[in-house]
């Protein structure tokens, strides 16, 4: 999902209590991608089953995608990115409110890809959409949080704190560059931008819709 020069480590915003749905969802993503990798030659007719394909777009793919992944590194991306920011935005929104968020923006991710590419026969899979949905609510309701970030200069290897509005902000604006680039395309170098914008902003307008469980 979040294909980029930097590795993020951890965010400065510590929750209040444990973050039960977002350990959830990130037990179901790896536990679903485990399965697959014991599908052997079958995998590809379960990624097109469970997967979301434009051309025959269907509600119920429309969840399963973002449950489903294509490999370690993009599984592994999308959850700890979840890992980092999905924590802070259940706490705000509580944790019932936060699945619903979750699925919301996941399945608006999935429909903005499918809007931008009617005629792909590609199946998209992956979290990333849902996630993007968090970090669009992260970047609202935390301001003045920093990631800390792994940042490779030259040779040298720096760890360094980010402020997480300049972070994502940044990551955004390259999603946008980037559909912008390819807009009719199936996908840019495999990543599904489109449903990357679109989750995000979903996250925007969905987090704050859906009211904020306490201050601070």
């Amino acid at each position: 999902m979040y294909a980029a020069p930097v590795i993020p480590l951890r965010d400065t915003i510590p929750s209040s209590r444990v973050p039960v749905v977002n350990y959830a969802i990130i037990t179901a993503n790896v536990a679903v991608f485990l399965h697959e990798t014991t599908l052997g030659p079958r995998t590809e007719a379960f990624l097109f089953t469970y997967g979301l394909v434009p051309r025959e777009f269907t509600v119920t793919t429309l969840f399963t995608s973002m449950f489903v992944h294509a490999g370690w590194i993009h599984i592994l991306g999308n959850m700890l990115y979840l890992y980092i920011f999905g924590d802070n935005v259940e706490d705000r929104l509580g944790h019932v409110r936060y699945a619903v968020f979750y699925l919301l923006c996941g399945a608006a991710a999935g429909a903005t890809h499918a809007l931008t590419a009617v005629h792909s026969s590609v199946p998209v899979v992956g979290a990333s959409g849902a996630i993007a949905g968090v970090s669009g609510a992260y970047f609202l309701f935390f301001p003045t949080s920093r990631v800390v970030t792994i940042l490779p200069i030259f040779l040298f290897i720096q760890i360094v704190e980010i402020p997480a509005v300049f972070f994502l902000l940044i990551w955004f604006v390259w999603q946008v560059a980037s559909g912008v680039a390819t807009l009719g395309a199936a996908s840019h170098g495999g990543v599904a931008v489109w449903a990357h914008v679109g989750g995000f902003i979903a996250g925007m307008i969905v987090g704050p819709a859906l009211g904020r469980r306490r201050e601070g």
